[in-house]
């Protein structure tokens, strides 16, 4: 029989060398390639080995359901990601920036656990003690049934584990634990892995929901092995902007609900709160609707979401380049959708500063707010303002067309709900909320068109068509091209 040898694989790609080397020659990575032991073979053919099984396999039918069901954890935005809470023996990441409230929030986690008569272990390697009870009395978040242990070496925490017998237990974060038999240093990939799979044993073989902390890189991926997120049940990541208090836990793997969920929630001095109902916090509050505004309905996960979207038309005399300043946009279809407007819809604002921003700091990428875009643009360029109960929904396609968007029976359910009463939307968006009118357009100039019918003209007292030259200095001027 030959002997067996010993061969190197990288964790990221899988790659498998005869040699150690420091960089994948595959996928380039550093410090991903390990050894693992390689099966003898004989005669070219693998060496089959059988083993007596730990346990039957038993008729999944005949397995209990409840053995794997949701405990609710207190915060209702986490368990609306989670699926309806933490399940016993599942491993969740939470990853995110740095200062962005994961220890904040975990530590309501664990307070809310606590106050429905469970116990609650939270492990922090990060730091210490008298820093988490600082912390734990500004928000609020001391209780008895919660126990606390500054540890970083993953034995001594499987014995706190052991000796305080808790249900819930909190690590962070994973990329500061040590594993005294694994070399490599701390925050590497064989350290997080050997981590990771010594906390997930544990959670699968006592019953305990275990939720670790990660790290990010400056490029937003999770730090340590892509092998991290294989390992764990659930995958979520905590998003936020430092000058604004809105955060967002987004699920993005989840083995035991949707993993397209998003749950919203604000911190504060005095802690974080959930935010049952976002939709607010993106919306202007003005008594009356103004030029270069228009309101969509935006889909992120599940949850619909409203947003408003501003823009600004400033027109230039001079023959200098023209400025195009975008937030909270993608930047490339702003610029297909000002081309669509020239084009299409003879709308002359190739010449003009196109200034496009969201309201509260709202990222909307979602195709489905191009047409948004376009109206709120037209409305700057017209000086007409559309009706403050109006959203509009749609995507733009390049020959000016409009694109039915998914989930628009949810989107106009949300927005009948906060009290809009109209949608301009593409052809064939189906059944509507009672009450509610939809307005279809099946070209860009169609829904322009619209737009003038059901918005009221500064000008005169009648709805007519706008024929004003906005890019002409003279009053009087009329441009009989811009539909």
């Amino acid at each position: 029989m030959a002997k067996a040898r010993s061969q190197y694989r990288c964790s990221e790609c899988r790659h498998v060398m005869a040699k150690w080397v420091g960089r994948c020659p595959e996928c380039g990575t550093w410090g991903t390639v390990d050894e693992v032991a390689a099966l003898a073979t004989i005669g070219g053919g693998a060496l089959q080995r059988t083993g007596v099984p730990s346990s039957p396999a038993v008729p999944l039918s005949s397995i209990d359901p409840d053995c794997t069901r949701h405990f609710p954890t207190g915060v209702s935005e986490l368990d609306r990601v989670l699926g309806g809470g933490a399940v016993p023996g599942s491993v969740s990441l939470l990853a995110g920036d740095p200062g962005v409230g994961k220890s904040t929030l975990l530590l309501e986690v664990v307070h809310r656990w606590a106050k429905a008569g469970r116990r609650a272990l939270y492990v922090s390697g990060e730091e210490s003690a008298g820093q988490i009870r600082m912390r734990a009395e500004r928000t609020g978040c001391t209780h008895d049934e919660v126990f606390l242990a500054a540890e970083s070496d993953v034995q001594t925490v499987l014995g706190h584990i052991e000796a305080v017998q808790p249900s819930l237990v909190i690590v962070d974060s994973v990329q500061t634990m040590t594993a005294g038999d694994t070399d490599g240093v701390v925050g590497g990939v064989t350290q997080v892995r050997a981590v990771t799979t010594a906390l997930t044993g544990t959670a699968k073989t006592t019953g305990v929901a275990m939720i670790l902390v990660g790290h990010v890189t400056k490029d937003g991926a999770i730090a340590g092995p892509r092998s991290l997120e294989h390992l764990v049940d659930v995958v979520l990541h905590f998003e936020g902007d430092r000058n604004s208090t809105l955060r967002m836990v987004r699920g993005v793997k989840n083995r035991f609900g949707a993993a397209d969920e998003v749950g919203c929630f604000m911190l504060q001095d005095n802690g974080i709160q959930c935010v049952a109902d976002p939709s607010g916090l993106f919306l202007d509050q003005r008594p009356e609707p103004v030029p270069g505004t228009a309101v969509t309905v935006a889909l992120d996960g599940k949850r619909p979401i409203i947003g408003e979207i501003q823009a600004l038309l400033a027109f230039r005399n001079d023959h200098a380049q023209p400025r195009r300043a975008v937030s909270g946009v993608d930047s490339s279809r702003a610029a297909m959708i000002a081309a669509v407007l020239e084009r299409r819809a003879g709308l002359k604002i190739s010449a003009t500063d196109v200034y496009l921003s969201t309201v509260g700091g709202m990222r909307l990428l979602d195709p489905s707010t191009d047409l948004a875009v376009a109206m709120a643009m037209a409305s700057a360029y017209a000086d007409l303002p559309l009706p403050a109960t109006t959203v509009v929904i749609g995507e733009v396609g390049l020959a000016g067309d409009l694109r039915r968007v998914t989930g628009m029976d949810r989107r106009l359910a949300e927005a009948a709900r906060l009290g809009f009463t109209t949608a301009l939307v593409p052809t064939g968006c189906g059944t509507t909320p009672k009450g509610f009118r939809a307005i279809e357009s099946a070209t860009i100039g169609d829904a322009l068109r619209s737009m003038l019918a059901i918005s009221k003209s500064p000008y005169d007292n009648v709805v007519t068509p706008l024929r004003r030259d906005r890019s002409s200095n003279d009053p009087d001027a009329v441009d009989n091209n811009w539909l």
